[in-house]
């Protein structure tokens, strides 16, 4: 960030030149005159009586020597510095080239690139830098990260954005546009536990890899338990979600793939940890149970290295470390009810498909979405409604495009954008607690999660800017050296943080 403060103006020096810079100043004319070929020709005649200028002033020869010396010595240095500098990385990277010239190191012991995708569940960018987190700390030094976070898409949930992870979609093309949600054709609901294909668009990372002949694994991933193409979420590669598994039995199965012969190891793996999200939920993110949560997946992280090191493959293991959302500290002194507009429009909970942070109204036929948001709006804006200036109401096709949050008949012809921190609800009750909560728009800092690549594709200490998570797909695709299916990232961003392979 930049400084208010201006820059100090120099001071002159008032002492008095010392004798080198006496040395250095001179008078224009007698420079020209000394130049001239009759200065020459008079040197040369008192030169030859025996009068000459060195030794007339051999102290003053002397220091005016040793001055150019010095000065050329000097210009010299800069030069090589000023080299060295534009030469090298702006980000202090150990290769001189930028990561789409730099080569990928090679390979050591495996017999062809794999990626390990882990989750660490509402791990809000800035975490990292709440406790010792030694394991992340040391990915970070020498892996590439997202220097302000990683950017979930909009609504900031858990289940749309690690489907958008895996897919590069955004929520209204893959088709998971929120944890709970109704299909507005058939009435029938979508849950956490949905497994129908029909609810599951796009083409999961696991199921491009397995259309290439490879193999994937994955403990647990939303979506992964779908039979979906050629994917059948194999037994031994596909763990239906159990939150009870202890996360260390997790990292030891992950570690065991790698004990597989080279043609049986997946080329692909996801792990998940529901950490620090389950704490951040009950307690917001400042609180010490979320210090003892991030210390508790740098640990496991730290299991899952050393497993690694121990199989003599860390080094050839691409490790894509994320976080789906970030979290955001909520207080029931921050809330808004819905029947405070009733002087403006009754909104009964019938119309509600989902209060908070994500609001989201479907009014029955024959009432018109364009009315209900008129006069919602004109009671907010009014003052009469608690805390209404903290939650502003769109048709859907007029939320802001960067949302992309528009393009799908399951969303919602109402769509609520709610302030960080504040909650929606129907009615006031005598409840007062405290938590946390995510879900808000997703260009709110709080909802920023983090990325961090380690391994052969990805350059040593570097940062690149914040991205959305959408570009992850197209960065796995390229470092396995697949074609990806089509998709919302750009084709290009690889090469914008990978390093170049052959």
């Amino acid at each position: 960030m930049g400084s208010d403060k201006q820059t100090p103006v120099p001071t002159v020096d008032e002492d008095p030149p010392t004798p080198s810079t006496a040395l250095l100043s001179f008078n224009t004319e007698d420079s020209s005159s000394a130049a001239s070929d009759d200065s020459a020709a008079a040197a040369a005649a008192s030169a030859s009586k025996g009068k000459s200028f060195l030794s007339e002033k051999p102290t003053t020869t002397i220091v005016f020597i040793s001055l150019l010396l010095l000065t050329c010595i000097a210009l010299s240095a800069a030069s090589a510095f000023a080299f060295l500098f534009f030469s090298s990385s702006s980000d202090g990277s150990r290769s001189a080239l930028a990561p789409s010239q730099a080569a990928a190191r090679p390979l050591v012991k495996l017999q062809r690139p794999v990626v390990l995708l882990v989750s660490s569940d509402g791990f809000r960018f800035g975490y990292q830098f709440k406790t010792d987190t030694p394991n992340i700390r040391r990915l970070i030094a020498n892996g590439t990260g997202a220097e302000q976070g990683l950017i979930p898409v909009f609504p900031s949930l858990t289940f749309p954005n690690h489907y958008s992870i895996v897919t590069g979609l955004y929520p209204a093309y893959h088709g998971i546009i929120n944890n709970f949600f109704v299909d507005p054709n058939t009435g029938d609901y979508f849950t956490m536990g949905s497994h129908e294909p029909k609810w599951w668009l796009g083409e999961p990372l696991w199921e491009t890899v397995v259309k290439h002949g490879l193999r994937a694994a994955t403990y647990f991933w939303p979506g992964s338990e779908v039979n979906k193409g050629p994917w059948t979420c194999p037994k031994e590669f596909c763990k239906f979600y159990n939150g009870s598994v202890p996360f260390e039995e997790r990292v030891d199965t992950v570690l065991s793939y790698f004990d597989l012969p080279a043609e049986e190891m997946p080329a692909f793996m996801t792990l998940y940890f529901e950490d620090p999200d389950h704490q951040g939920h009950k307690v917001g993110p400042d609180d010490p149970q979320i210090t003892e949560a991030v210390a508790r997946i740098d640990w496991m992280m730290g299991k899952l290295i050393k497993g690694l090191e121990e199989r003599g493959v860390f080094d050839d293991v691409n490790i894509i470390m994320v976080g789906d959302h970030g979290m955001v500290g909520t207080c029931d002194k921050k809330l808004i009810f819905l029947d405070e507009l009733n002087p403006w429009i009754e909104v009964p909970p019938a119309w509600v498909q989902s209060h908070t942070p994500l609001l989201a109204i479907k009014p029955p036929p024959g009432v018109s979405p364009a009315d209900v948001v008129e006069k919602m709006n004109e009671g907010l804006q009014s003052g009469k409604v608690t805390n209404g200036k903290y939650l502003k109401v769109y048709l859907k096709e007029n939320l802001p495009s960067r949302l992309h949050y528009a393009a799908s008949d399951r969303i919602a012809p109402i769509i609520g954008l709610i302030d960080e921190g504040f909650k929606v609800e129907q009615k006031k009750s005598k409840r007062q607690e405290c938590g946390g909560a995510h879900g808000y728009d997703n260009s709110i800092f709080s909802m920023r999660t983090i990325f961090i690549g380690h391994g052969p594709n990805f350059a040593q200490g570097r940062k690149v800017p914040s991205f959305e998570n959408v570009q992850i797909y197209n960065l796995i695709t390229s470092i396995l050296k697949i074609q990806g299916a089509p998709n919302n990232g750009s084709y290009s961003f690889p090469q914008s943080v990978l390093l170049s392979t052959p």
